[in-house]
């Protein structure tokens, strides 16, 4: 399974090699922008692309852009109220086996 997490294009790195400074939730890295430039790469910078790996696969809207953060932010917590669960059940047989 892919993940493509929202990103959004501040500056263009090296054009000769198609790289680009993402913002992805206040986190900023490089990636190539090879397959989503489809003009000057001036005209990139603002947009929010779904990064995966270093690459910005596909360009979205700031509409689906916020509504993926924030379904991925719902994941996250929901993960660590899980993992915090699992945590107390070990703990508790722990307990049980002293």
């Amino acid at each position: 399974m892919c993940l493509g997490i929202p990103g959004q294009i501040v500056e263009i790195t090296d054009e000769s090699r198609l790289m680009a400074m993402a913002d992805v939730s206040g986190v900023r890295r490089e990636v190539s922008v090879a397959c989503i430039a489809d003009g000057p790469l001036t005209d990139l910078i603002g947009a929010w692309a779904l990064i995966h790996v270093g690459f910005a696969m596909s360009r979205i809207d700031e509409d689906e852009a916020a509504a993926t953060l924030e379904a991925l932010h719902a994941l996250g917590e929901v993960q660590e109220e899980l993992e915090a669960m699992a945590a107390g059940q070990e703990a508790m047989k722990e307990g049980a086996e002293a």
